[in-house]
């Protein structure tokens, strides 16, 4: 610990040595706290600042917020109430060193670029990809919408001797079947109307790299044949061609839907399912790995704030509040969230109010969850499981649509938790 009896010696001190929290006075014979704030944010910018100010002091103690103070503290309060505040800042900074080693820890052993994961459900499908890539395998990613199957997708194709090829996505969800079946197999000149030229298709466009199929859920009867025979054969044939044309192509496909089913119902080919089913990569909802929540905030926000050439950061108030959030549109919720977020926000430090409403209000999971333990992540998720049942009148397969999983999963989950006497 070190002692300083003014803002010079403060400075002084700053400029000569690293701090991880700091607790100055606001009123001092040669300044003011304020000053020592800026010396901080200049010397040592990722330390901890609280201020202590006497009520005379309020004015300028929110304006030492505004620049990014940390805390501050009314004099003539409990010592240990300041104590458990400087503990409270040490814990943070205990945090985000643990959560840069754990990142580093993933990249150096996973080496897959664009994803950020540290608990243990991503470790272990960060494990599966890790050792799925070099293999030419075809892989089906089954995750909730928005909880990344695209990045999955691309760390495949980068961490695989076809990395230098080039990445082709397409969703099947977003065209109707005849632009569809262009886009992905090409047509040739006069194929039907407009069709003024040939096309190559994205089987052509990914040669020698990795074409994901996104939502292949939502792809027709007609096309899934097409597709199948073209992974069997290793050849497409354009729109309006008689000639095959051989392709060299990984195919990595991508669903929310619960494609067994849908076999079941009809609404998918068996066969079909078992040529892309080869290596299947269950992704978890963020729901399921809320120790993600504060590396994925963190970057999220930075990246936005960046953007504005600003330096943003989340209180530890308002990371609680994240945490607590159920996320049902999972990891790209949260990055909108946070997108907004450093759009609107006026200060450097995030409080709860500079969240969107639903995010602090209504939809909580209880207490946040200790990061160390499973049993909490369990219980939220029976919680929300319990709520989607009662709001959709014990309809398993409304339930299941709701909560972005299958059925088969829905069941799985209610034998898991006890809820399916």
């Amino acid at each position: 610990m070190t002692d300083a009896d003014g803002v010079r010696a403060a400075v002084k001190a700053l400029a000569e040595e690293a701090f991880e929290v700091i607790v100055t006075d606001l009123r001092m014979p040669d300044g003011d706290g304020l000053d020592v704030l800026r010396a901080a944010k200049a010397h040592c910018p990722e330390a901890d600042v609280i201020l202590l100010t006497a009520f005379a002091g309020w004015e300028s103690a929110k304006e030492a917020i505004q620049l990014g103070a940390f805390d501050y503290f009314e004099k003539g309060r409990e010592p240990d109430e300041l104590l458990h505040r400087i503990d409270k800042a040490l814990a943070e900074k205990a945090l985000q060193r643990e959560n840069a080693n754990l990142r580093a820890q993933v990249r150096d052993r996973y080496g897959l670029p664009g994803v950020i994961a540290g608990s243990a459900p991503m470790v272990q499908v960060l494990e599966l990809v890790r050792r799925v890539a070099p293999t030419g395998a075809t892989v089906l990613i089954h995750g909730e919408s928005g909880t990344g199957k695209e990045v999955i997708a691309k760390a495949i194709h980068h961490a695989s001797d076809r990395a230098r090829g080039p990445f082709v996505a397409v969703n099947c969800g977003a065209l109707p079947e005849p632009l569809l079946e262009s886009e992905i197999f090409g047509h040739v000149k006069g194929a039907f109307t407009g069709a003024s030229a040939n096309k190559k298709g994205l089987f052509e466009e990914a040669a020698g790299g990795t074409l994901l199929l996104d939502e292949i859920g939502e792809m027709t009867p007609t096309l899934q044949v097409k597709l199948l025979r073209a992974l069997q054969s290793g050849e497409v044939r354009p729109v309006g061609s008689t000639q095959a044309i051989t392709v060299d192509v990984r195919v990595v496909a991508a669903t929310n839907r619960d494609l067994e089913h849908m076999i079941r119902e009809g609404g998918f080919r068996e066969d079909l399912f078992y040529r892309l089913n080869v290596i299947p990569v269950e992704l978890p909802p963020l729901r399921e790995r809320r120790e993600d929540i504060p590396r994925l905030a963190e970057h999220f926000l930075g990246r936005f704030a960046q953007r504005q050439g600003r330096a943003l950061r989340l209180s530890p108030a308002a990371m609680e509040r994240l945490l607590r959030y159920p996320w049902p549109g999972n990891v790209r919720e949260l990055e909108n969230v946070m997108e907004r977020t450093a759009i609107l926000a006026q200060v450097e430090t995030i409080e709860p109010d500079d969240l969107p409403p639903h995010v602090t209000a209504g939809l909580a999971l209880g207490p946040a969850p200790n990061l160390g333990g499973q049993q909490t992540l369990a219980d939220a998720e029976r919680i929300q499981i319990i709520q989607t049942l009662e709001r959709c009148g014990r309809n398993h397969s409304r339930a299941a649509e709701a909560l972005g999983i299958g059925r088969t999963t829905l069941w799985r989950k209610l034998r898991q938790y006890g809820l399916d006497k």
